[in-house]
């Protein structure tokens, strides 16, 4: 099993546009995150059905990877189950961020008397290419969510996650903990720094 288990920001690798070249699943948290797309891509087959392609490749892909690490019972460690499991709460934190983002974005369209036809061509981008990244199935770029921060006047804190990768926030509090003269203290909050 790989060890690592991070939280790709913008989710780059498991974007529907990477999909179809990905071979194979690298860890616990792309497991997850290809579980979740794969059960979003649900909805939205019947409109474009170049999703149905993406779905059963990614069907193909959970299935290989539960194959390769979750068949043997006997072999799944504790070490396995925590990473698990804090995939699972890593990306429900993600989607949840985008739900509310794309709510956010909705709703300050709305009062701005402007549709998400109008925001994608304002951000030069096609009607449904901007549904898919508005529905969190691709990355919003960097410019783009300086236009829409610009345009709606939405805090930047709402556009973009803040999600650490977990091998950055273990090496942020051990190093905290070495530096005797710091004054920084971690609430319970901020603890979990992968999610804050």
């Amino acid at each position: 099993m790989v060890k690592e288990s991070t939280i790709d920001i913008n989710m780059e690798r498991l974007s529907i546009n990477n999909v179809p070249k990905l071979e194979k699943l690298s860890n616990e948290l792309e497991h997850e995150q290809a579980t979740s797309l794969y059960l979003r891509l649900r909805k939205y087959e019947g409109k474009n059905t170049s999703y149905v392609e993406i779905r059963k490749h990614l069907r193909e892909l959970i299935e290989r990877f539960e194959q390769e690490y979750w068949s043997d019972s006997s072999k799944i460690t504790d070490e396995q189950v925590k990473e698990s499991d804090l995939a699972e709460v890593l990306v429900h934190a993600e989607n949840e961020f985008n739900y509310k983002r794309k709510e956010l974005i909705k709703n300050k369209l709305k009062e701005s008397g402007i549709n998400q036809t109008d925001l994608a061509k304002i951000l030069g981008h096609r009607k449904g290419y901007m549904s898919e990244l508005i529905n969190g199935l691709r990355p919003f770029s960097k410019e783009d969510i300086v236009i829409i921060n610009r345009l709606l006047k939405i805090k930047l804190d709402y556009l973009i996650p803040t999600f650490i990768k977990q091998e950055k926030a273990v090496h942020i509090k051990r190093t905290l903990e070495t530096i005797s003269k710091s004054k920084i203290k971690l609430t319970k909050k901020d603890f979990d720094l992968q999610l804050t």
